[in-house]
């Protein structure tokens, strides 16, 4: 029995049928009415030759690590780093036909593939920046240093994309407010306190990664946060715009691209995955929430009043 504050998703396959319908299979080319807000479930490198060409804006990939884990009954086994980028590069190649021209790309890794995801993508597209994001729980080590730190890599695919830094700006507290003529310099006033957009860098230390009391939370073992990929979201894509990942699991990046009013998609090969996913949709139409993201701003790591109203910010596209 779970305690009462446990909002854990975790519905069996045979619970879950309902929602597992809702999934697409594909045997036959598809068109992008039909894969638009639709959770694809199998294996991305069988479904890639059928999806349509140049859809996607913005692509975002959360591959199994280079290392032992498993995923609900699904063993991913560690590689040699040559094996690994070539498992790498083969989904690489698969996905390129579906880009848009303009389309920005982001692969989540740890610090072993790290090295493997760059050599790989710098081959295809333009690497922009590496993100790093600081885990707020992990295990401890008695003969290493604590693991606490995860990558992202930032890509695009030609010279012409979108990146909109207004809309991730990050609200910190000032601790030292500097006037001048007796007005905040930099900074504004709010019901909260007193506080300063500043813009946001590659390291991210504001990231809670779900836990069992945050309606988000699965029991998949390496879920991504909402509100990391808001970030993303929000930064490299317009609403309307279709957001893809070929590694869904349980659905993180669709619900958090439903929740932004962008147009999302995903395939994942594990059933039980594509059930958490679906539900995670479900709820999503009645909870648009984003833990640590209000109103237009990412407060930081466990401000308790980020769920409140706070003021907006303007959001500017630019390109």
């Amino acid at each position: 029995m779970k305690a009462g504050r446990n909002r854990t998703i975790d519905i069996s396959v045979k619970d879950g049928a309902a929602y597992l319908k809702k999934c697409l299979n594909v045997t036959a080319p598809l068109n992008v009415p039909e894969i638009l807000d639709k959770t694809i479930s199998g294996d991305f490198l069988q479904v890639a030759p059928f999806l349509p060409e140049k859809f996607i804006d913005l692509l975002i990939v959360d591959p199994p690590y280079n290392i032992d884990k498993v995923f609900h009954g699904r063993k991913f086994k560690q590689m040699t780093d040559e094996l690994y980028e070539e498992y790498t590069e083969s989904w690489v190649q698969a996905i390129l036909p579906a880009l848009k021209e303009n389309a920005s790309v982001y692969v989540c890794c740890d610090w072993i593939s790290s090295p493997s995801v760059w050599r790989i993508l710098k081959k295809y597209f333009h690497i922009r920046n590496r993100i790093t994001w600081q885990r707020e729980k992990g295990r401890g080590a008695l003969s290493n240093w604590k693991n606490g730190m995860e990558d992202i890599w930032f890509a695009t695919k030609s010279k012409d994309y979108t990146f909109n830094v207004d809309a991730v700006k990050i609200r910190r507290k000032v601790i030292a407010p500097y006037k001048v003529d007796g007005k905040p310099k930099g900074w504004e006033e709010t019901e909260q306190g007193k506080f300063r957009d500043t813009f946001p860098s590659n390291f991210w230390d504001d990231i809670s990664v779900p836990y069992w009391s945050m309606p988000e939370n699965t029991e998949h073992p390496t879920q991504k946060p909402e509100k990391l990929l808001a970030k993303l979201i929000l930064a490299s894509s317009n609403e309307g715009d279709v957001v893809f990942d070929p590694f869904l699991g349980s659905g993180s990046t669709s619900v958090t691209a439903k929740k932004l009013n962008r147009h999302y998609a995903g395939v994942e090969i594990n059933e039980q995955y594509c059930i958490w996913a679906e539900k995670r949709l479900e709820m999503a139409e009645t909870d648009p929430s984003i833990q640590g993201f209000t109103d237009g701003v990412f407060w930081e790591r466990n401000t308790t009043f980020s769920q409140k109203k706070a003021p907006k910010v303007k959001k500017t596209a630019k390109k």
